[in-house]
């Protein structure tokens, strides 16, 4: 080791994590074996180093042995390294003079030798003073903060994000790909414990967002593209034409009724294809924007030009009615972006031995709530095909939810909403009513205390599995009937129950396109194919894209009061985001020696946040470090070696290779 790196002054922490790596690692024999490395000035153990104490025995080290560099070995970067950083700068040191030591994941959390596991953690500290003589003092950046921000969804969790951040006086743009917001929410009649009406909670919200001077609402709208940087994004939205042009529209609906599909031959997909409505139309009476659309798929004159046109005649001298619409594009500037994408039901139909699709009379769980809704295709009359009043009625939760040829996801609401529906039933028809629960899961407030109320209606709960339902009778009373074939778990038998309907209690999935939406704003997805949060506990609305939010269920399965609040919070994120004005971003970008780089363009193809561009002029690479996020993937691929990073400086990094193999 050069003079110049003997004279740095290195302070040593090793942490025992309560018994996390006190258990398994021996830290007091790793701080004396650390005090006796070179550069080394001090070494210290500590139960808990990212205490108050912790930080404070740091900083007192930092003034008093006028310490140069500090290590410390503890848990993930991921969890404290700003916690350490921020020590050493209220020490008087450049935070960027430490190196943390991860003893914790890399070592005491998958040994359980407790000599090797120590032997481990003195290789990794010995790297670790080995590599932070090189750091460098290093700054971080600021950039500015456009105040304006964009919420994709207009469902409850984008409505209330939207309404939260308009109501702070914040502008807010939001976009819906339907013709109207409301989202799944609008479909439902009732909402649980509570038993609510929807349509009576969300349409005031759907209404303030309309009328609210701060929000810009486009419904028919999809984002196509996303440029720029937390901050500062340009993000590009697609209008699809309405063929109506929504200021001159009042919403008399007298075009519905002179349109010449008198009956109407398209299905309702708001009522779950339960009804037909005609190509002029409006999605469900509370729609807002309270205006009509036209199905171009549907419309006589869209597809042919041949129509009588007798919706223009209805129209009048208000000329809403425009057919030579065409699809636009808008581009806008917003510092930040909440995603409220929501999510779709399952699809029954691949579960056919539960006989949706095949037998008439299967519904699921949402065409129900459109049956129950007053405003629903028959008007609130929960009815078979045929027009008659079901008499016995069985429902079967986890269809499509925690099942290996599915998805293995619990979908949180469906044994709350298949209780809800069983009250409903019973309440529209007189029903006798079976649930057919693997376990019944009901962890909210008033949840328990509803169930109770179930079984107090006279709702049978059946513990077990549906293996099929058949229309095959074995006996007179199965005559004419669905017959569910279950095991009941707690009687010990197999039963065959016959019923006049079906209902599929169908879980949550993420929506068709969420691997889109992912690639667009560059954000990850888990699993199941919901998108990922930065951190399950601490940042559970933050994506590993600065200033891009999730909410609702298009981060996990939740029912609406959990929707509400996630919605909120990252509302709250948002606005702290722009209260601040400018963000500090990491130093740990890349940088390119530009008098070196030979403009091969190897690198700019390859950055996976487009952060890297082509001065023509020059003829030389170029990095964005606002885009930049320090991922490394430039520098391996410079063929010349003329990208650097810092941080990660191959000098620093060749210093903790000869660290853990001990090589002088």
């Amino acid at each position: 080791m050069s003079e110049a790196k003997a004279a740095v002054r290195v302070g040593v922490y090793i942490c025992h994590c309560g018994h996390n790596i006190g258990a398994v690692v021996d830290c007091k024999a790793v701080a004396d074996y650390a005090a006796n490395l070179p550069s080394v000035t001090i070494a210290r153990d500590y139960k808990y180093m990212c205490s108050d104490p912790g930080q404070e025995m740091i900083q007192q080290d930092i003034k008093e042995f006028q310490l140069d560099r500090v290590v410390v070995a503890s848990c993930s970067p991921l969890l404290h390294e700003h916690t350490f950083r921020e020590a050493l700068a209220h020490g008087g040191l450049n935070a960027f003079y430490l190196q943390m030591v991860n003893i914790r994941e890399h070592d005491s959390w998958v040994h359980t030798d407790k000599d090797a596991a120590t032997e481990k953690a003195k290789d990794l500290v010995r790297a670790a003073v080995r590599r932070v003589v090189l750091h460098k003092p290093l700054e971080r950046r600021q950039v500015g903060i456009n105040p304006n921000v964009l919420v994709v969804g207009g469902g409850i969790a984008g409505i209330h994000a939207a309404l939260t951040l308009a109501n702070a006086g914040k502008k807010v743009i939001l976009v819906e790909r339907e013709p109207t917001i409301g989202g799944h929410m609008a479909k439902f009649d009732k909402t649980f414990p509570t038993m609510d009406c929807a349509a009576c909670i969300l349409t005031p919200k759907m209404s303030q967002v309309r009328n609210h001077r701060n929000i810009t609402l486009w419904t028919l709208s999809e984002v196509t593209k996303v440029d720029g940087y937390m901050g500062n994004y340009k993000v590009t939205v697609k209008h699809w034409p309405r063929y109506i042009l929504e200021d001159a529209c009042i919403g008399c609906q007298e075009c519905i009724d002179a349109c010449v599909f008198k009956e109407g031959k398209t299905e309702d997909t708001f009522n779950e294809g339960l009804a037909k409505r005609k190509p002029i139309y409006i999605p469900f009476p509370q729609a807002v924007p309270q205006t009509v659309v036209i199905d171009p798929a549907a419309c006589i004159q869209l597809k042919t030009g041949r129509c009588k046109k007798t919706c223009v005649e209805a129209c009048g001298e208000r000329k809403a009615i425009r057919f030579d619409m065409q699809e636009t594009e808008q581009v806008v500037d917003v510092g930040s972006i909440i995603i409220a994408t929501g999510y779709k039901t399952f699809d029954a139909a691949r579960m056919p031995d539960l006989g949706y699709g095949i037998y008439p009379n299967v519904y699921t769980a949402l065409e129900i709530e459109r049956l129950v809704n007053a405003s629903g295709p028959t008007a609130g009359e929960v009815v078979l095909r045929d027009g008659s009043k079901p008499q016995s009625v069985g429902i079967i939760h986890c269809v499509g939810s925690r099942d290996a040829r599915t998805n293995p996801h619990c979908s949180r609401v469906c044994c709350m909403y298949s209780l809800k529906l069983a009250h409903l039933i019973k309440e529209h028809t007189g029903a006798e009513v079976f649930n057919f629960y693997i376990d019944m899961r009901t962890p909210g407030k008033g949840f328990e205390e509803f169930y109770q109320k179930l079984l107090h209606e006279g709702v049978h709960m059946i513990r077990g599995k549906v293996a099929e339902v058949t229309d095959w009778a074995l006996d007179p009373t199965e005559e004419g009937k669905l017959v569910l074939r279950v095991e009941d778990t707690l009687a010990g038998f197999v039963r065959r129950i016959p019923v006049d309907m079906v209902v599929l209690s169908t879980g949550l999935e993420p929506q068709e396109d969420a691997s889109d939406v992912r690639r667009l704003f560059n954000i990850s997805c888990s699993p199941g194919g919901f998108f990922l949060e930065r951190h399950p506990k601490l940042a559970p609305v933050s994506t590993f894209s600065d200033g891009v939010f999730l909410a609702g269920c298009c981060q996990g399965p939740k029912d609406i009061p959990d929707t509400v609040a996630q919605a909120g919070a990252a509302a709250a994120e948002a606005l702290a985001l722009i209260d601040a004005n400018v963000h500090e971003m990491e130093p740990n970008t890349a940088f390119i020696v530009q008098d070196e780089c030979s403009g091969c363009k190897t690198c700019v193809p390859m950055c996976p946040y487009s952060a890297i561009s082509f001065k023509e002029d020059l003829k030389v690479a170029y990095i964005n470090e606002a885009l930049c996020k320090g991922c490394g993937t430039c520098v391996a691929a410079c063929p010349s070696g003329t990208i650097k990073q810092n941080l990660f400086e191959d000098e620093e990094i060749y210093e903790e290779i000869k660290g853990v193999l001990n090589y002088a």
